[in-house]
């Protein structure tokens, strides 16, 4: 952990708070993998870490602020999407590459956080400007880098001038998040998780380059 942690009356936490404040956020992340957000409970947070109400309310000013912070720091982790693209070749074999492991990383990505993420989602589509900041700071780790690599490929003639990359990487990654929120359901559709990233790859190095990919 980096950086002061304050309590909600602005006083530094020392390295006891500190971890009893962490323990908090672990339990509430543990309980949004098994239970609807909108049933968890102070006081349920609160007993699953071995302390009270009072002890959490130190900390944050409610349910909803502690799932901001686990959001905030997941976005931060999500900024390492931006590997995944960075100095990669879309030509040739190399390209095939480049998208299988865009989309395994963020289907991976996905799963490690699914909890979280289907609050942030949650609020997002509700209009919280807070979860709606968080979830397109997550996006915008990949947007960024795509538009950015057919903007490159476009000067370079391999793509249509026609293209407009911001719109092209804005629909791919849009599509991405979709089906990676979705994981669970393609399997009711006779889709294995093994065919799932193959497919998803194939549509991702086309939107990219316009071509089907060299493997």
């Amino acid at each position: 952990m980096t950086g002061q942690v304050r309590t909600v009356d602005g006083r530094v936490a020392g390295r006891r708070g500190q971890a009893t404040r962490q323990k908090l956020l672990d339990c509430l992340s543990e309980m949004l993998s098994s239970s609807p957000y909108r049933d968890v409970k102070v006081i349920d947070v609160a007993r699953r870490a071995g302390t009270s109400p009072a002890t959490f309310y130190q900390y944050f000013p409610d349910v909803e602020g502690a799932v901001l912070e686990i959001a905030e720091q997941m976005a931060t982790e999500g900024g390492q999407l931006t590997a995944l693209l960075a100095d990669r070749s879309w030509v040739g074999k190399a390209g095939w590459a480049t998208a299988q492991e865009l989309v395994d990383g963020f289907l991976e990505f996905w799963r490690k956080n699914d909890a979280i993420l289907r609050v942030v989602d949650l609020g997002a589509a509700e209009g919280d400007k807070r979860f709606y900041k968080i979830r397109m700071k997550i996006l915008n780790s990949v947007n960024n880098s795509l538009t950015d690599s057919i903007t490159e490929l476009q000067s370079k003639g391999k793509v249509d001038k026609d293209v407009n990359p911001a719109a092209v990487a804005g629909s791919l990654v849009a599509m991405l998040a979709a089906v990676a929120a979705h994981q669970k359901g393609f399997q009711t559709w006779g889709v294995k998780q093994a065919e799932l990233k193959p497919n998803l790859a194939l549509l991702v190095h086309l939107g990219v380059t316009g071509k089907k990919p060299t493997k």
